[in-house]
């Protein structure tokens, strides 16, 4: 495994360990909200196709992707940063103005690594 792919896999893992709390003691991992919409094959298509939920979710089959390509376009790792880290700066918002400290150390190890992927690709070019 090539430094690029550790880093989509650690990109993938910071992801799915964004955390999350609202309401009167409800919190969650994005992992754990996951498992709860696909297991929930009640309402899964209905709440699959929320943009919230269906971009990051594309986001992470392109990471997963990523992980075993070899030489991957551009379009595509952009993109696979880009859909997951959209919920990840709205939760990195809510964690700012609720001042809540884990859901904003939660947030920062995925753009931690978003950054040393652009740089990367930056550095290749």
């Amino acid at each position: 495994m090539t430094r690029v792919q550790f880093y989509y896999l650690l990109l993938l893992i910071s992801f799915l360990f964004c955390f999350l709390e609202w309401g009167n003691n409800h919190s969650s991992f994005i992992f754990q909200l996951e498992y709860e919409i696909l297991m929930n094959t009640n309402q899964a298509s209905e709440n699959f196709m929320h943009p919230l939920i269906l971009f990051p979710f594309i986001g992470e089959i392109l990471l997963l992707i990523l992980i075993f390509k070899k030489k991957p376009k551009r379009w595509l790792i952009i993109i696979s940063i880009l859909f997951p880290g959209i919920l990840v700066m709205m939760i990195l918002l809510v964690g700012l103005l609720s001042l809540n400290i884990k859901i904003i150390c939660s947030a920062i190890p995925f753009l931690i690594t978003a950054i040393l992927i652009l740089r990367s690709m930056n550095q290749k070019n």
